[in-house]
């Protein structure tokens, strides 16, 4: 056996993933179709929830030293309120940062790591048996490994090579985007951007940093074949079309096109195949969740992929990815549906829009929208008890520090208030810290390796009948 994973994709989902598993000591190698990193900025930043997650993995703060914070406000479909007071987490902001750094800061980790990225390398063929994943590339060569995960975009050969259907809705709006310099200067932009937006949410034309801007307009319609970049003179068109002005765009750095197309793959593993990312949903951008939903899929899949490899994982563990994940996506894309709606321009549209953002006024329906878009608020079924359960705990603080920071090895972790219970026989797999902390009101939470809580309590026995669950049986 070549490899213990490959992963079919060299994007943030996929190098994410890699990493995840790779701090397990599996042998790990990803896949990448695209010689060259891509300078296209599809998504723009990180929300609470996927940084919460690099900061349990101790990355964070090489993604504050080149991203910026910016106050996190309830903001659905673009209608902007005041951030809900006490939100439920230790990083209440949108991380502004370009998807080409977050992919490049992701993939150093991931070599670090002893991850092995191969690019330029394309998957044609696909087959599996009961030991094992074949890959055939475009080159002739033939690869080996024991899992395989497809994280290769919306259009995955992987899903193709299954066979897993991807039912939903093809796009019926495009809009055209790219990093452009422009000749009109940033006041008549400003005021051209103003004037628009009031009736266009989807048109956008804002600085992107060193002397170049970002622009987002409306396309004519929607393209055959939406890989193929539009044309500098397609943009210019559509600009002087839209905001009466091309704003003098020259010197593109990067142009695309993206659509508002919804679909989610009806399954998310066949055998030893799994899906992640965009290979297993799409859905327009509106809310930047696109990005956020990768990343996450990657924790929660990492860690149990790598249970199965080593030898631990009890049964139904890597079955609970899908089960977990794949509704998780449906509400996005069911979110991401209604947003796209309330940027429609016609009038029984912008009613439901105006009645929104009244009802945004509500601390409740602020919240809740807020905790949707940025995904804090998710909760996985590990059965009834209290409200902890199933739902990401925030950092907190303890006496001797924070809770994240004993979770960078991705490892189970028991916060023990009582110093009273053990992880003894689990102790190769779960951390046990004897620690309190002001923000828990319960005795101790037994948390997951992707910081969901799985047990909350203080009797030993009540503790050993639920580690088996998520973490096997105990060591002999």
């Amino acid at each position: 056996m070549d490899w213990d994973v490959t992963v079919v994709g060299g994007g943030p989902t996929g190098v994410m993933l890699a990493s995840e598993v790779r701090q397990h000591g599996v042998r790990v190698l990803v896949l990448e179709r695209d010689a060259e990193p891509t300078r296209v900025v599809r998504a723009l930043g990180l929300h609470a929830r996927s940084i919460e997650l690099l900061d349990q993995r101790g990355l964070l703060d090489r993604f504050l030293a080149v991203g910026t914070q910016y106050p996190l406000g309830g903001s659905f479909a673009g209608i902007s309120k005041p951030a809900p007071a006490r939100l439920d987490t230790a990083h209440p902001y949108v991380l502004g940062i370009p998807q080409p750094t977050t992919e490049r800061l992701l993939t150093e980790h991931a070599t670090e790591l002893g991850v092995e990225i191969r690019r330029g390398r394309d998957v044609v063929g696909l087959s599996q048996d009961d030991s094992g994943v074949t890959v055939d590339l475009a080159d002739g060569t033939r690869l080996r490994s024991r899992y395989l995960v497809g994280c290769d975009g919306g259009r995955s050969t992987v899903r193709k090579l299954l066979g897993v259907g991807f039912p939903g809705e093809p796009a019926r709006r495009e809009w055209l985007s790219g990093e452009v310099e422009l000749t009109a200067s940033p006041e008549e932009v400003a005021a051209v951007v103003t004037a628009v937006r009031e009736t266009q949410k989807g048109f956008g034309v804002g600085p992107s940093g060193a002397g170049l801007y970002r622009v987002v307009v409306p396309a004519e319609g929607v393209a055959e074949d939406r890989s193929v970049p539009p044309t500098l003179e397609e943009v210019r068109q559509r600009l002087r079309v839209v905001a009466g002005t091309d704003f003098g765009v020259h010197s593109p750095r990067w142009l695309s096109r993206f659509g508002d197309a919804t679909r989610q793959a009806e399954r998310y593993r066949t055998g030893r195949v799994l899906l992640a990312g965009d290979a297993a949903h799409v859905h327009p951008p509106t809310g930047g969740q696109g990005l956020n939903l990768g990343l996450q899929d990657a924790v929660n899949l990492g860690w149990k992929l790598a249970a199965e490899v080593n030898g631990w994982a009890p049964e139904g563990l890597l079955d609970s990815y899908s089960t977990e994940r794949h509704p998780v996506a449906a509400d996005v894309l069911n979110t991401t549906r209604a947003q796209a709606e309330l940027l429609s321009t016609e009038p029984g549209p912008q009613a439901v829009r105006r009645l929104i953002a009244d009802l945004m006024d509500l601390d409740e329906v602020n919240r809740y929208l807020v905790e949707k878009v940025t995904a804090i608020g998710v909760r996985y079924d590990v059965g009834e008890g209290h409200r902890l359960l199933g739902r990401r705990l925030r950092d907190l603080a303890l006496t001797r520090g924070r809770l994240y920071a004993l979770m960078h090895r991705g490892r189970g972790l028991l916060l023990d208030q009582t110093g009273r219970l053990s992880v003894a026989g689990w102790a190769d797999r779960v951390d046990s810290v004897v620690d309190v902390s002001e923000e828990l009101d319960v005795p101790a939470a037994l948390l997951r390796p992707d910081g969901h809580v799985a047990w909350v309590g203080d009797d030993q026995r009540d503790l050993l009948g639920h580690l088996p669950r998520w973490f096997g049986a105990a060591a002999g």
